[in-house]
């Protein structure tokens, strides 16, 4: 490894020299209380950012073992929006065409999640970072470069990733909070509770592009009959409503909180950070949002549970389609969360298929059973929670026949939750019971193997020795869609994907499946994949020297739904 001396001493030789001559300072240089890696060098200075990185030894960086131990996602999560904040302070400081003097880093949302732009580890912190190198045209300015390495970056490095700068009690809240969220979902599983949501949590967004909490929010307070209070290893006690596992409805007229409350519920799945207002809404991780997905491509998926029969005769336990129908998607969604052990469905009335959800008396007297392919949700429901211990979460707003159904039914008036199962009951009473069960229940089966070819490009060797095949090239489009190769994947229904480099992630994750797991199941795939970053961190799945910035780890229900979809 070459000193940062030496690194000084090699910009002013390249100074005012053709821009390709920034590539001659890629790798390793000792700044003595970190090291600096030049990983990638962008081309000109109107192409992206370069790649850095820098890496404080344990020692140096002298974070406490139960910050790493018990929380260390959280304090990643904390140490990257650290040094975000300071490289703000000197972004475009350093002048110059292009995207010279940009000093950036991932931009982290609401929720805390496994990132590779910064690693915590037992022997050091490393961040990742990108750095706009700074010129005049197309002409090295490298006394730029020299002030952004030698004067802004050692800022960043000494205010953010080191513990002696670190505000001890801002640092001891994060972890507090991370360790009570924790505690929560574990209090999920010995209480029999779907979903946990504390009074005072503020539920509604700032806008439809904003994710931040609504200014003058109508705060959450849980019904009495529902009420369950928590005691924390850190806050202490925190009462909020206990959904308990089995079939919940959430009613009440429009505009009136039900789908912000399923939102909620929906993200419930990650934790928070402090002052989201949602630091407390925790949901079963294994959850997933069913919807209805026209257009949406089916292969070889058992939908038997939901559609028989069909006309064509097709066969319906290992069913595809190029352009699947709104019911048959949102069966194929429901078939792919229980094979990726899913314990609690999500479902919105209003982003459902209608002849999915329910037929109503009149329709089944006209139409005979025999003569009809769909077996409702509603005739199903029942049996995933009893038979197989699914539960469900639904929003009803006009269909009252999943009120024979409910465990328990919440009803929201103007943002305030109320515990209307007895009402409901009482509502019942005389009523014909709509059928609720239908014949030959059975889970869906899996096993299905997954297609992982594709055109792979070649380009010649000039070296000499004839042909190689190129590495198929990664390209995503904001947060709902990717290509790897020739092969495109729109994710855009996937409505839990909570940030852009979840779906970077699955990208790479497409890839690194294409090279090393064909042949292979969709389970055994996504339990591969999920090995992988766990012996060998997220950056394993891209399969190169470089461990580039943003990429964030996405759960097991996305990475198996992506490759349902593939």
């Amino acid at each position: 490894m070459k000193s940062s001396e030496q690194l000084r001493t090699m910009l002013r030789e390249i100074d005012r020299r053709s821009y390709p001559a920034y590539k001659s300072l890629a790798g390793s240089w000792s700044f003595g209380r970190y090291t600096l890696r030049i990983e990638h060098v962008q081309g000109d200075p109107f192409a992206a950012p370069s790649q850095l990185s820098v890496t404080v030894d344990k020692q140096t960086a002298g974070f406490p073992a139960v910050c790493w131990r018990t929380s260390r996602t959280a304090l990643e999560d904390y140490l990257l929006r650290r040094f975000g904040r300071q490289a703000d302070r000197f972004s475009r400081q350093a002048k110059g065409s292009g995207k010279s003097g940009v000093l950036a880093v991932t931009r982290p949302g609401q929720e805390t999640l496994v990132r590779t732009d910064c690693e915590v580890c037992a022997g050091a912190v490393t961040l990742r970072f990108e750095v706009g190198f700074p010129a005049n045209g197309r002409t090295i300015n490298a006394r730029e470069l020299e002030k952004i390495l030698f004067d802004f970056l050692p800022v960043c490095v000494e205010q953010s990733l080191l513990y002696a700068n670190t505000p001890k009690e801002e640092l001891d809240q994060v972890t507090a909070l991370a360790e009570d969220q924790q505690f929560i979902r574990e209090e999920l599983t010995r209480l029999d509770l779907a979903a946990f949501v504390a009074d005072g949590s503020i539920l509604p967004r700032e806008s439809g592009v904003s994710d931040r909490p609504m200014a003058d929010a109508v705060p959450f307070r849980s019904p009495d009959s529902m009420a369950v209070t928590l005691q924390l290893p850190h806050r202490g006690p925190v009462r909020g409503m206990g959904i308990r596992r089995g079939i919940t409805l959430i009613a009440g007229g429009g505009y009136h909180g039900k789908s912000t409350l399923l939102k909620a519920l929906e993200r419930g799945v990650y934790n928070h950070i402090a002052g989201d207002g949602r630091e407390y809404v925790i949901t079963d991780g294994s959850a997933v949002k069913i919807r209805a997905e026209d257009g949406r491509k089916v292969t070889d998926t058992d939908i038997s549970l939901f559609i028989n029969c069909l006309p064509s005769g097709r066969d319906t336990t290992r069913f595809s389609t190029l352009d699947a129908s709104g019911s048959t998607s949102q069966a194929a969604n429901i078939a792919e969360a229980l094979e990726a052990g899913s314990r609690l469905l999500l479902m919105d009335e209003d982003t459902s298929a209608t002849n999915f959800m329910v037929r109503d008396e009149l329709m089944q007297a006209v139409i005979a059973r025999e003569q009809e392919p769909i077996t409702p949700f509603l005739e199903r429901a029942m049996d995933l929670w009893q038979k197989a211990g699914v539960s469900l979460i639904l929003v009803v707003g006009s269909c009252g026949a999943y009120f024979h159904t409910a465990d328990c039914v919440i009803q929201m008036d103007a943002y305030h939750a109320k515990d209307i199962t007895a009402q409901a009951r009482a509502a019942l009473e005389g009523r014909p019971v709509p059928a609720l069960s239908a014949p030959r229940f059975h889970l869906p089966s899996g096993g299905r193997v997954i297609d992982l070819s594709g055109s792979s490009q070649t380009r010649k060797n000039y070296r000499g020795d004839g042909y190689r095949q190129e590495r198929l090239k990664v390209k995503r489009s904001g947060k709902t869609a990717f290509s790897v190769g020739d092969r495109e994947l729109d994710l855009r229904y996937l409505e839990q994907l909570a940030d852009a480099g979840q779906t970077q992630a699955l990208a790479y994750m497409v890839r690194y499946a294409r090279e090393n797991l064909a042949g292979r199941s969709v389970e055994d795939v996504a339990a591969a994949l999920m090995q992988a970053v766990e012996e060998k961190g997220l950056g394993s799945v891209c399969g190169g020297r470089v461990v580039p910035a943003g990429l964030t780890m996405p759960r097991r229900q996305e990475i198996f739904a992506c490759f349902c979809r593939y």
